[in-house]
């Protein structure tokens, strides 16, 4: 079968309804790609998954594309400051909104709930070589029936794409709204997972030092988090003890306890004990000059601390920021300056050693940080939306892509993006 026939079939096959129970082994073909032994090297994405749309089949209506998912998509109701170009999706992966482009057409969305859509996803980061992603698991979000099957739904989808185009995944615990002492919400869900779906023996999911990668996101920030270190503790020390190796996404400054970080001292002690760390960077500079001094006065100390602590160092970056639809904040906050941005971080990762990178995110329309294909055509909006500035929609997948290659030491740092 040729590659084209094979993605249409694998399409087709997507947009048929998601299974009963998404929480089964995976029994599918699996292609032989990234290195799924180690995340050393690696560019992965966050994977939120979260977007659904009123006939979708999910019963959450406009999930996170409209601030009341229940009412019509409209102007007001519109919570994304990015729009989704959907020029290569097919018909029943989109979902007619009550926004207007400017030449009359209906303005569409697409549903993470569709097979199809997901899979196109994951293919998109095999032909712009990035290596995969953490898929997002909202821990509030899936102890609701409802929300779980469509979290399920997500995973399943991500991880027969994995498969088929051979990327690596893995699962993120998002903790943010827990409450305190419900980590055994979080516990019992990651025994789920293995126990149903056997995801630590699927063929495409991510190890690290041997073991199966388990993300954790929320641990040592100074916002007052319901759950408290100690809990965060029980769940370290449930995943390793469970043959897990564990990433901990933490705060910016969480080696000096000022700013986003708990000046607790018994942060550190417990981010010692993790694998990997992943620092939260969106949204703690907004400039290429800024970009740059982060990577020297902040990424490079923290390297060096994570090289004695012997624990690996995952850094963020991010294309750009935006709010305005969603919480009334300035429009396009964090400019994309073309790409200049963006690429800033990428060099100031190189420059300060670092070797592997998280994307944040792949598919975030809702804060403007996403990196796959938007449009420049946009809906006519009070307040108006953030575009690509008029660059091709798959730019920042190609400029994501170049990232990696820099990295790992294939092309030369240049002053501008490559184009």
């Amino acid at each position: 079968m040729t590659r084209t026939l094979l993605v249409v079939a694998l399409l087709l096959l997507g947009a048929q309804a998601p299974p009963d129970d998404p929480l089964q082994p995976y029994s599918g073909p699996s292609v032989k790609g990234v290195d799924v032994s180690t995340l050393a090297g690696k560019v992965m994405c966050g994977y939120q998954g979260w977007f659904g749309a009123e006939g979708d089949g999910a019963g959450r209506g406009w999930a996170h594309w409209t601030k009341n998912r229940s009412k019509p998509f409209e102007g007001l109701n519109t919570k994304v400051d990015l729009w989704p170009d959907l020029s290569e999706y097919g018909a029943d992966e989109k979902f007619a909104t009550a926004l207007m482009h400017a030449d009359g057409r209906k303005a569409e969305v697409f549903s993470s709930f569709r097979k199809a859509t997901v899979l196109r996803h994951v293919e998109w980061m095999r032909d712009y070589g990035i290596d995969g992603a953490f898929v997002q698991r909202f821990i509030v979000d899936v102890k609701s029936p409802r929300e779980a099957r469509h979290f399920n739904t997500v995973l399943a989808s991500f991880r027969e794409g994995a498969n088929r185009f051979g990327r690596a995944y893995a699962v993120m615990y998002d903790l943010t709204g827990l409450k305190g002492g419900r980590m055994d919400d979080v516990i019992d869900d990651w025994k789920t997972l293995r126990s149903r779906m056997m995801i630590v023996d699927d063929a495409a999911y991510l190890r690290h030092r041997g073991k199966p990668l388990v993300a954790v996101w929320g641990v040592g920030f100074s916002d007052k988090r319901d759950y408290t270190l100690e809990d965060c503790a029980k769940l370290v020390d449930f995943l390793k003890g469970d043959g897990c190796s564990v990433l901990l996404g933490v705060p910016a400054y969480w080696r000096d306890g000022n700013r986003d970080a708990s000046p607790d001292p018994a942060v550190r002690g417990l981010l010692q004990r993790a694998d990997v760390l992943s620092p939260w960077a969106v949204g703690r500079f907004g400039k290429p000059e800024e970009a740059a001094r982060h990577g020297e006065k902040v990424v490079k100390p923290d390297l060096d601390w994570c090289g004695e602590a012997k624990v690996d160092y995952l850094p963020v970056v991010f294309p750009g920021f935006s709010w305005h639809q969603m919480h009334a904040g300035k429009l396009d906050q964090i400019p994309r300056l073309k790409g200049r941005f963006y690429w800033s971080q990428w060099l100031a990762l190189k420059k300060a050693g670092a070797t592997m990178a998280y994307v944040a995110m792949f598919d975030e329309v809702d804060e403007a940080t996403a990196i796959f294909k938007c449009a420049n055509d946009t809906p006519t909006l009070d307040g108006g939306l953030v575009t690509y500035e008029g660059l091709p929609s798959d730019f920042y997948l190609k400029l994501t892509g170049s990232g990696a290659k820099l990295l790992r030491g294939e092309i030369a740092p240049t002053d501008a993006p490559p184009r």
